[in-house]
């Protein structure tokens, strides 16, 4: 409930992002209007694009904290955000959708899928949606995002696949990047923002989430390939198409090393985008072995991660009192629920900042949190980037919010037994 000190600033940003959010569910409106009003399309079109809405209304709540508290406040309030999260997705994101990074990736998918005695491209797509979202806890999940969902694009996306399978498959693929990033502590963000305020270390990672968290994570993608099976058996593997382009082995190795350092020095922006800027150089040095760098879609998910950031900051008058009100059991749900309206990294930020909670609570908090990051787009933060790179292959260019959701359930309700029912 809000305190009789809310301000009327803190209303309209609570107003503003509640439309943000009805915003997501409209994008296929905007595109409809941009078909029938030609005039207008080009402002359509840009209100079509999911991964321009929060920026769109975090620009609003920049004008309309300028008329209520003044330009010096806002700036202040501006310069008070951190971030540090849209530009690491950014540099990530161009770094990991490389073709020397995805090729090597592919070759590992390749091997792996091969040991498994399953038709068509079954094995291909069990191993992809097991082992990337499980890499994500060593090389982010942003990264793992981006692997998964180009890896997805080509091999099954572009090729025809069911509508149904298309949803079936980013549910899951979001869902279990959310919770495979949970084995280590510094690679899933709302672990991230809470681990060295609780002292939550590997072994604790490990111990407290990793098992289940790998469990999770193979019964999705199983499961989820064998209500499809007749699909993917019917769907021949992908050729081996390296060979065609090959890129040197030691180029390979400088991106690794590249994207290594990113995610080293992932809370230091002077240094993970020096080093990205020195990547762009040895890119563009060696441009034949490139094939087109995303900065388009990594330059969208960050606008619209900083859009988040700008609006989500004046939520936690109304959000930290509704998770406290809770208890440790009814924080799991109460955080499964708050995670599919706002970031879940907000959610635990907001945790870490309470003294004398109990080790329940926190754990619960956080498995809630992740468990509830892949039923919508804001979710989790690596969430943008899998539906950017992915809703080109669904109608309109729109991943409808409603089937997202729906496609979602079923592997959350697998991660709500791992994480809060065993």
């Amino acid at each position: 409930m809000p305190t009789t000190m809310t301000t009327p600033v803190q209303w309209a940003a609570a107003l503003l992002f509640a439309l943000a959010i009805a915003h997501t569910f409209s994008t296929s409106y905007f595109e409809r209007l941009a078909h029938q009003r030609p005039r207008h399309a080009g402002l359509w079109h840009l209100l079509a694009e999911v991964e321009v809405v929060f920026g769109f209304w975090a620009l609003v709540l920049t004008i309309t904290m300028m008329v209520l508290q003044g330009t010096e406040a806002t700036t202040r309030y501006i310069d008070s955000r951190d971030f540090t999260e849209p530009m690491f997705v950014f540099a990530i994101m161009v770094i990991a959708g490389t073709r020397p990074v995805l090729q090597t990736s592919s070759a590992v998918v390749n091997g792996l899928a091969r040991r498994l005695p399953l038709p068509g491209s079954m094995g291909d797509y069990v191993v992809i949606l097991f082992f990337v979202p499980l890499l994500g806890s060593f090389i982010t999940e942003p990264a793992a995002m981006t692997l998964g969902a180009l890896m997805l694009s080509e091999r099954f996306f572009a090729r025809g696949i069911s509508v149904r399978l298309k949803y079936a498959t980013l549910g899951v693929l979001l869902v279990n990047v959310s919770i495979g990033g949970t084995l280590t502590p510094f690679a899933a963000p709302p672990v991230l923002m809470v681990a060295s305020t609780w002292g939550w270390d590997l072994p604790f990672m490990l111990s407290h989430f990793g098992a289940k968290a790998a469990l999770a994570v193979l019964v999705n993608a199983v499961a989820v390939a064998v209500v499809f099976r007749q699909d993917l058996a019917a769907l021949p593997p992908m050729a081996d198409t390296t060979q065609a382009k090959p890129v040197p082995g030691v180029l390979c190795g400088v991106h690794f090393l590249f994207l290594a350092g990113v995610v080293v020095f992932a809370h230091h922006p002077p240094m993970f985008m020096g080093l990205f800027l020195f990547f762009m150089g040895v890119a563009h040095a060696y441009e034949r072995h490139q094939d087109r760098l995303m900065l388009r879609e990594a330059l969208l998910v960050a606008f619209f991660l900083a859009g988040l950031v700008v609006l989500g900051g004046q939520q936690q008058w109304w959000l930290q009192p509704v998770l406290l009100g809770l208890d440790s059991d009814a924080v799991f749900w109460g955080a499964v629920v708050l995670t599919a309206f706002t970031d879940n990294a907000a959610l635990t930020y907001l945790g870490s900042l309470v003294d004398g909670l109990s080790d329940a609570f926190k754990y619960a908090l956080v498995a809630g949190a992740v468990t509830g990051g892949g039923l919508t787009i804001i979710a989790n933060a690596p969430n943008p980037a899998g539906i950017a790179i992915l809703r080109g292959h669904f109608r309109d260019e729109t991943v409808h919010p409603l089937w997202l959701l729906l496609a979602a359930l079923p592997p959350t309700l697998v991660a709500v037994v791992a994480f809060h029912l065993t």
